[in-house]
């Protein structure tokens, strides 16, 4: 059993059916929707519930008819479909691609945390579970004693925080000694990493509409993917990276029908242009503020999945006290 704990004053609390408790009986977060809500809708992530919530199955492998994110999940972890008795802590879980694998595919315990409202996509793909404990709170007010969890995942999502390193300090901290931590995040490979139209129009998408950039992106999405793949065939494959789409080539997997390619296109693009934060990193940055942080059998490298793919993971294991 985790102990939860408010994130203001660390005090325990109480996690009863409709919200969680102060030992004095007042109750301090709601319980709605499938998820105890530590934090408002209204944040720098709300991007991410629409998106969620808008492409509520579009990358659940149960639904897409891909097994990517399963392929992803265990080639970078490196964990094998066991886990029992453990207890996972899966931090930026959107519309819980992963903990669809983790409940499916394991047989651990999962605590999701999202700090949008896509806990309530993640809910409605895998919930109810007795087996799934979902919350929308921060990376950086997480409502659990530290030292918790036997392992932690963070997949995706570290680029999109305001503070990168210390967004994985706060992981660590999770972690219980002896156990593992896995990130992955977009990385530096070179100077030319934020030469293309992505970083180029940033500064101008991120700060639109959402609901406008996304009706702009589904408007022009049909010409863009045609020309992508006219460049790709002619052998001119750099000049996508000056299109305002997304790389299909390398991000999304093939054998799909049209329409769902086509919406797994519009969310990939969504998410290149609306967060307000995309900060990636060298890998080999990641590696030394692991080290940095006291972890061991620190492991950085990219990995590679569903054969073209490929991410950039950092693993490490807390030393026992």
């Amino acid at each position: 059993m985790i102990k939860l704990i408010n994130p203001v004053n660390n005090l325990p609390i109480i996690e009863k059916i409709n919200g969680l408790y102060s030992y004095e009986e007042e109750l301090i977060y709601k319980y709605y929707q499938g998820a105890f809500r530590i934090v408002p809708d209204d944040n720098y992530s709300t991007n991410f519930g629409l998106q969620w919530n808008t492409f509520q199955k579009t990358q659940i492998d149960k639904y897409s008819g891909s097994n990517i994110t399963h392929q992803r999940f265990f080639s970078e972890t490196r964990w094998n479909n066991d886990l029992e008795d453990e207890v996972i802590l899966e931090v930026g879980s959107g519309a819980g691609r992963f903990s669809q694998i983790i409940l499916d595919y394991t047989k651990a315990a999962l605590y999701s945390v999202d700090f949008s409202n896509a806990v309530e996509a993640n809910y409605k793909n895998n919930g109810p579970n007795e087996r799934l404990k979902l919350f929308q709170a921060s990376i950086y007010e997480m409502p659990f004693e530290k030292n918790s969890f036997d392992k932690v995942i963070c997949l995706g999502v570290l680029q999109h925080t305001p503070d990168f390193e210390k967004s994985i300090e706060c992981l660590i901290e999770m972690v219980k000694p002896g156990g593992e931590i896995v990130v992955d995040f977009y990385p530096i490979k070179g100077w030319y990493t934020k030469i293309c139209a992505k970083y180029i129009l940033r500064p101008f998408t991120k700060k639109m509409n959402h609901d406008k950039l996304m009706f702009l992106i589904r408007k022009n999405i049909d010409w863009l993917i045609k020309l992508s793949k006219f460049n790709s065939k002619i052998k001119l494959n750099f000049l996508n990276r000056f299109l305002p789409i997304c790389d299909i080539q390398k991000t999304i997997p093939k054998n799909m029908n049209y329409n769902n390619f086509r919406e797994w296109v519009i969310l990939d693009t969504f998410d290149m242009f609306s967060p307000q934060h995309d900060s990636p990193q060298k890998l080999k940055t990641v590696k030394k503020w692991f080290i940095d942080m006291g972890l061991i059998d620190v492991d950085a490298q990219f990995i590679k999945y569903a054969s073209s793919f490929e991410a950039a993971t950092v693993k490490g294991r807390k030393q026992l006290n």
